[in-house]
């Protein structure tokens, strides 16, 4: 079992950055990938990272690559998400998501076991 708490999200303007933050409990943190995944209201929810078991590899979607780094301190079980150069089209509700059982990255929702509730990310124009 794996519980994750996400935080950090708010109302920003465009052009500027934000840190989300998924905080991780019960299996050992340092033995999976976590993902970030975002959804717009009407759409469907969507890959934006993810984050080896190391931090040593990572793969962004197309739309935030050069924009957002993801990272992760494992001895404090957390996972980050650095926003930057923030669009409206970013706005949206970003969750984090566990893949436990493989080493391998992923980048669809149904290969993720455990997700967050979700912080939600407003960007004015």
């Amino acid at each position: 079992q794996v519980q994750l708490v996400e935080s950090g999200g708010g109302l920003v303007q465009a052009g500027g950055s934000l840190r989300l933050s998924c905080a991780a409990s019960g299996r050992t943190f340092s033995t999976y990938p976590v993902g970030w995944f975002r959804q717009a209201p009407g759409k469907e929810r969507e890959f934006v990272a993810v984050i080896s078991w190391s931090g040593g590899s990572t793969y962004y979607a197309d739309s935030v690559k050069g924009r957002f780094t993801i990272s992760r301190d494992n001895a404090k079980n957390t996972v980050y998400l650095l926003m930057t150069s923030l669009k409206p089209e970013d706005t949206a509700l970003y969750y984090c998501a566990a893949r436990v059982g493989t080493y391998r990255l992923a980048t669809t929702v149904a290969e993720y076991d455990y997700w967050g509730q979700g912080t939600q990310v407003t960007v004015s124009s």
